[in-house]
């Protein structure tokens, strides 16, 4: 597949990026060039091999999921407006 300056100033378009008439032979060639090294990509065997989610095999660390208030009350309520019995304490909006 080949793209040609039409096709380049369509891509330009759509991603919302002004391209002058004379840079858009130059953005055919880069755009020709990133597809000849998608081809090349495509020429690989990658039969039965698995995917990586990184470059050496790891072990995620895992901790004991528990829930908890964190025992930072006191942080959390030191620059409310007004706080009581250890909430927020709001106007009441319902009558």
């Amino acid at each position: 597949m080949s793209i040609d300056q039409s096709t380049a100033a369509k891509v330009a378009k759509l991603a919302r990026i002004k391209v002058e008439e004379d840079a858009l032979p130059a953005l055919a060639d880069e755009f020709n060039t990133i597809l000849g090294f998608i081809e090349q990509l495509n020429e690989v065997d990658v039969e039965g091999v698995e995917p990586m989610t990184s470059v050496t095999p790891q072990r995620l660390k895992r901790r004991e999921d528990v829930v908890n208030d964190g025992n930072q009350q006191d942080k959390i309520l030191a620059n409310a407006p007004d706080a009581r019995e250890g909430f927020f304490a709001v106007p009441k909006v319902v009558e």
